[in-house]
């Protein structure tokens, strides 16, 4: 079940939403999250903007894969995934993480290939569950 309005929302009014999301956001988490936006992209090519939560998310064939967003004194990726925190728990090490999350700071963003790591398994875990 999607967490999200009833009315069903084109690609283009998905996009538009998490644009005005990002734009609500200070300079630095802006910043980061728009690297985050573009490092989740390219590790997911066929991943697809969504609202989930109140958060700008992906889906993926029609999946939740991951949500992101910027708190006061935060950023955050959802992998969605207790699994995905925990194959990666050495990499992981310098972040504050838990059962689905990692959180970093607004002013630093998570290395591309980190992310690239960490999308790869939540694919691989969404396609064993089909």
């Amino acid at each position: 079940m999607r967490a999200r309005s009833a009315s069903p929302k084109t690609k283009l009014q998905l996009g538009q939403a998490v644009q005005a999301y990002l734009a609500s956001l200070p300079a630095d988490a802006r910043r980061t999250l728009r690297q985050l936006r573009k490092a989740i992209k390219a590790a997911a090519p066929r991943a697809e903007d969504d609202i989930s939560y109140g958060l700008p998310a992906f889906r993926l064939d029609g999946r939740l894969m991951v949500c992101y967003q910027a708190a006061k004194a935060h950023c955050s990726l959802h992998p969605m995934s207790a699994a995905v925190i925990r194959a990666h728990a050495a990499a992981l090490k310098s972040y504050s993480t838990s059962m689905g999350t990692v959180r970093f700071g607004p002013e630093e963003s998570l290395p591309m290939s980190l992310v690239r790591k960490l999308i790869r398994t939540r694919i691989a875990e969404l396609r064993r569950r089909k």
